[in-house]
Order: C-alpha cells, then sequence, then structure tokens
C-alpha cells in the first residue's frame, strides 16, 4: 500500500479480510480503540543483552512556518540534521541484536540528557550513546559515551531509525493529541519488532546479524 492514511488502511483491511474479522468496528471506533490498548505491544519489546544503543531521533509534524498557529500544538521548535523542523524526539534504547528494548518522547527543544531515566531503565546493560546525553553532572552509571568513529556497534540504532523511516514513514508523522502520538509510535516499535524476529535472528558467515525485511517494501 502506496498510501498510509487511516482511510486507505481500514478500507484495505475491510476488503481483504472481512472474513477474518466478522465483527470489525466502524473506522473511527477502531482507531479509539487501537489507541486504548496500546499498552499491551510492552509484550513486543526486547529484552535486555550484556550492552545496548541508545540514541534520540527528531520526527516532524508540522513546518516550521506553521508554528504557533494553534493553541494546541504539541510540538516545539528544534533542529535535526543541521535544519529547523517543528518536532518531537523520539529516544530508543535497543538490545545487542537491534530490538528496541523501551523508548520514550519527548518535545525537541529539550537536551538529550532529559532522557538519563530511560538509560537507568537498562541498569543491567551498558548502554552506547553520543555526547549529546552528557550532562554536567548527574550521568547514569551505565552510560557509556562515545566519541564520533567509537564503538562502531553504535551504528545499528542509525540503520533501526532509517527502516523505520523507511517503512513506517516515521520521519513525518501528523498526530496533533499527544495520546495518540504515543499509542502510533508504540505500534511501530512492536511491528518492527515483530517484523524483525519472522526471518529470524540468524547471523551469517562472518557472525554479523542482518537486519533487514525488504518484502515488505513493495
Amino acid at each position: 500500500m502506496k498510501r498510509v492514511g487511516q482511510r486507505e488502511f481500514y478500507r484495505w483491511l475491510k476488503f481483504n479480510h472481512e472474513k477474518d474479522f466478522p465483527n470489525l468496528n466502524e473506522r473511527t471506533r477502531l482507531f479509539r480503540l487501537l489507541n486504548t490498548y496500546h499498552y499491551l505491544v510492552c509484550d513486543f519489546l526486547g529484552q535486555k543483552t550484556v550492552f545496548g544503543v541508545c540514541d534520540s531521533y527528531g520526527i516532524e509534524l508540522i513546518h516550521p512556518i506553521r508554528e504557533g498557529r494553534s493553541d494546541k500544538q504539541i510540538g516545539r521548535k528544534g533542529k535535526s540534521n543541521k535544519r529547523w523542523i517543528v518536532v518531537f524526539s523520539l529516544a530508543a534504547s535497543l538490545n545487542q541484536y537491534g530490538l528496541v528494548v523501551s523508548w520514550d518522547l519527548s518535545t525537541a527543544n529539550v537536551h538529550d540528557s532529559e532522557f538519563h531515566d530511560l538509560v537507568e531503565r537498562q541498569r543491567e546493560s551498558l548502554q552506547l550513546v553520543d555526547y549529546g546525553f552528557h550532562a554536567r553532572e548527574g550521568d547514569p552509571k551505565n552510560m557509556k559515551v562515545c566519541k564520533r568513529g567509537e564503538r562502531n556497534e553504535r551504528m545499528l540504532v542509525e540503520t533501526v531509525f532509517s527502516m523505520m523511516s523507511r517503512y513506517f514513514k516515521m520521519k513525518h508523522i501528523s498526530c496533533r493529541v499527544w495520546e495518540y502520538l504515543e499509542a502510533r509510535i508504540a505500534y511501530i516499535v512492536g511491528a518492527f519488532n515483530i517484523m524483525i524476529q519472522l526471518f529470524g535472528l540468524k547471523p551469517d558467515k562472518n557472525g554479523f546479524i542482518p537486519l533487514h525485511f525488504p518484502q515488505f517494501g513493495l
């Protein structure tokens, strides 16, 4: 499906799987229910490993010229990839296999050190981060701040964010209510972990475990 809106998804679901869901709710009711029960996606989070990678990712909500037009705006202006956009920040902690173990959201005008709680949740795991997570004081004990080019394992999180952008259109999200935004991210994270594990986390001859599901991009 090239179009990814609610109406397109609902038409696809009803046309192709009506026999599987004979009591399918009306579209708006269905998406309200999905929002109510998004906490169940926590069952699909990855398990902690010896080390993990933590980083943040800016997701654009609206163009900067539209900032302030609504009193209910949930995004804040911030920089992402050296340009100004009205965004929120998604911080994710991955295990060594690339599965999302935990995540958190905040507006883009906060420093990455605000996500220290996310790092501290993984007390049994050494978390590799960049200097954006470093604070003058109060860094978590399980956090390893890496210089540019240090610990190539950190590139794992760039691969994961890139895949989420490509397959789930996560770089631009049009949610206008915070709770619906959290629900959408929760389902993206859950779907990503499921799709990665569908084909097994099988290492190649060099021991490297590739992350890919290209058939879902067709």
